[in-house]
């Protein structure tokens, strides 16, 4: 079960975020996204344009951004108990970005902030006791393929309309499954995707993640599977997703969250993040559970 945590506490994180995209200078939109059409589906493999139906992708508007909130557990290590979380992101398609915000709640009470990014082609992540003691400061090639494809894993399952705007390669695997290779500012990453029988989206494995053992930062298999599609503001969402790191002595899931209705929300400039939680977001043209 996935524990409740937020409040007072996640408006502020919120807020947070949304400051630190404020700063990124990202684009604030299109003038106008078209529509997706059948068409710009017809030349992707099978299994692909399956997908892509089951997401509701065409005869829709293209997404461009979005904004997530989870709320949910989280744990740093193999045996170690779990943490109550929760955390805010932002996406964008315009120019490839990812900024996200999570806070746990060390032992349920001791804070740790954290932020990963991706901005420029350039990952980073940091962490920081009581939002003051530096606990985690990382950066470098391993970090920029990292948090591209965790960037990729991200619109796979929330808004896969925006990676037909963005050089995105599609490859096959037999009925259920397919390969995805996206480029961004000279770096490339590829992942599989495993579909269920209606084309819903059940599994995302990379192996262009690095992940950080005691020997330092190693490239390892990472998963994020989900479940509990169900249908939310005219599209599909899944209830909750998993990651998982596939380590050398087993699987290690070090993070299990979960979302609701109102928890995303598509095509947000950066500059109406800033409005208070609730309010009405300039250039909004979607937010999940509202038809």
């Amino acid at each position: 079960m996935v524990p409740a945590f937020g409040g007072q506490g996640s408006e502020r994180l919120r807020r947070a975020m949304a400051a630190d995209v404020a700063r990124q200078g990202l684009p604030e939109g299109p003038a106008a996204a078209g529509l997706v059409s059948e068409a710009d589906l017809a030349g992707l493999p099978a299994p692909v344009r399956r997908y892509l139906r089951y997401m509701g992708v065409a005869d829709r508007p293209a997404d461009w951004s979005f904004q997530a909130h989870f709320a949910g557990r989280f744990r740093l290590r193999p045996g170690q108990r779990w943490n109550p979380c929760h955390s805010w992101q932002y996406n964008c398609g315009l120019q490839v970005a990812r900024v996200f915000h999570i806070r746990l709640a060390m032992g349920g009470v001791v804070p740790v902030l954290a932020r990963d990014a991706y901005l420029r082609g350039r990952g980073s992540m940091r962490g920081a006791l009581l939002g003051l003691l530096p606990v985690a400061d990382a950066s470098g090639p391993e970090l920029d393929v990292s948090e591209l494809v965790t960037y990729l894993s991200d619109a796979i399952i929330f808004a896969p309309s925006m990676l037909l705007a963005l050089p995105v390669t599609w490859q096959a695997d037999d009925d259920r499954s397919f390969g995805v290779t996206l480029e961004d500012a000279g770096h490339q990453v590829s992942a599989q995707v495993f579909l269920d029988e209606d084309g819903a989206p059940v599994d995302f494995s990379t192996e262009d993640r690095y992940a950080a053992l005691p020997g330092g930062l190693v490239r390892t298999r990472w998963s994020t599977p989900g479940g509990g599609w169900r249908p939310v503001g005219g599209r599909p969402l899944p209830a909750r997703g998993q990651a998982i790191w596939h380590l050398p002595d087993g699987p290690f899931c070090y993070a299990d969250l979960a979302f609701g209705p109102g928890d995303l929300t598509w095509n947000l400039p950066p500059g109406a993040l800033t409005c208070p939680a609730g309010a009405p977001r300039p250039g909004t043209r979607e937010r999940a559970g509202t038809t």
